[in-house]
């Protein structure tokens, strides 16, 4: 119900609140120091009313950061390709569920994320503590158990609108918490 009631208020956004919330969460996200020293940086290609990555993405690009986009797989676990600029992202229909823009070129494996310095994460909410609310299907709990699994420590950014920064927000004993939340107006550091 949490997420649905996140979601309602997303799709509520007009185009035009969208794009001007690109920039802001394009501009902020890159003052992070983290994204300052990365060479390889995990990220996503937003969709709908999601907080626009697009501009984020060419900017990492532009600053020779290797960029990774996620290639959904059939049991909602993700492949990941090197992001090559608008052109080299394709539209995927996955079944009944919204289309995702992926990209087009080799597939470099579900580890391929363990390369990456930082890992920007897609979400509905986070909480005072730093625990983020997804979507539901797992593929991100699937990377941060991944990550953990294969020993590195990556930093972990969620990108949001400010209204998604909450007080609270469930979690179950899988979830991991987030080191920063960057949103159009700022960002939010968690403790450890």
């Amino acid at each position: 119900m949490l997420r649905r009631e996140f979601l309602a208020v997303r799709n509520r956004l007009t185009a035009d609140d969208v794009r001007k919330s690109a920039a802001g969460l394009a501009g902020r996200a890159l003052e992070l120091p983290e994204l300052a020293g990365a060479r390889t940086v995990a990220a996503y290609v937003s969709v709908g009313a999601e907080p626009g990555t697009l501009a984020l993405l060419d900017a990492l690009r532009a600053r020779g950061v290797r960029v990774l986009l996620p290639a959904l797989l059939p049991d909602n676990d993700l492949d990941w390709g090197v992001y090559g600029g608008e052109g080299s992202l394709t539209r995927v229909q996955h079944g009944g569920r919204m289309a995702l823009f992926e990209p087009a070129g080799e597939r470099l494996g579900p580890d391929a994320v363990t390369e990456a310095d930082v890992v920007l994460l897609p979400g509905l909410a986070v909480d005072a503590r730093g625990m983020r609310l997804g979507r539901g299907g797992g593929s991100y709990d699937r990377v941060l158990a991944r990550l953990e699994l294969a020993g590195v420590h990556p930093a972990l950014v969620v990108l949001l609108y400010d209204c998604e920064v909450v007080g609270h927000v469930p979690e179950e004993a899988h979830d991991r918490p987030v080191q920063a939340v960057v949103t159009p107006s700022g960002v939010r550091r968690f403790r450890a």
